[in-house]
């Protein structure tokens, strides 16, 4: 049963973090006024996406925590878990950051430009990154 967990708690995130690879991306297309005839249309994508990517996120989160509780106690002796913790709960406050451009772009309020919204893109594959190097290398502190 634990392996069948951890499968699915990475197929969801994968899922999570296709969305917040997607969504700044759309972002970007949004912020560029060339694109106007294309707004109301980047809307919808930016709410539907959303939401798509908090399912994805909530059922990561859930199946993340059943496989901690199936083994609690080799997660707790590893200092990799709690710097995983911690990268997770920067993509969480990333993830709820996406909603309040989605609410920026609905409400015709954003304020960043187009550049911004690359680096913004950037921040979900450098978390994604160090937490798949913390998984599995283990890396201990």
């Amino acid at each position: 049963m634990y392996e069948w967990l951890k499968a699915f708690h990475i197929i969801f995130m994968v899922t999570w973090f296709a969305g917040l690879f997607y969504l700044p991306r759309i972002f970007v297309y949004h912020a560029m006024p060339e694109n106007k005839a294309s707004f109301e249309l980047f809307k919808i994508m930016e709410h539907r996406l959303y939401i798509m990517m908090t399912i994805g996120a909530i059922l990561t989160a859930i199946l993340g925590s059943a496989v901690f509780l199936m083994n609690s106690q080799y997660y707790l002796a590893s200092s990799w878990f709690y710097a995983k913790l911690v990268l997770i709960t920067l993509l969480i406050i990333y993830h709820i950051w996406c909603r309040q451009l989605v609410i920026k772009f609905r409400e015709n309020q954003n304020t960043h430009d187009h550049r911004w919204y690359r680096y913004f893109n950037e921040a979900p594959s450098l978390l994604l990154i160090a937490i798949v190097i913390l998984v599995v290398v283990k890396v201990n502190f």
